[in-house]
């Protein structure tokens, strides 16, 4: 079975999540294409709510 090629802006996004939960800052993001750095801090705004409600570590990333 082939692997289909995932959607690069909604991995930004995971990944930007990923990062907020783990307690990384937000000029980490390692994008520099406008449209993947959006959804990357996207995913980590998102992310960082999160934290702050106690959504950490493995609780947060079963969201994802």
């Amino acid at each position: 079975m082939k692997t289909q090629k995932r959607d690069t802006q909604q991995r930004a996004f995971n990944h930007g999540y990923k990062a907020a939960i783990l307690g990384k800052s937000i000029s980490s993001c390692p994008h520099e294409v406008e449209t993947k750095r959006y959804q990357w801090t996207s995913g980590w705004r998102e992310g960082r709510q999160d934290h702050w409600d106690g959504n950490t570590a493995i609780a947060g990333l079963h969201k994802l």
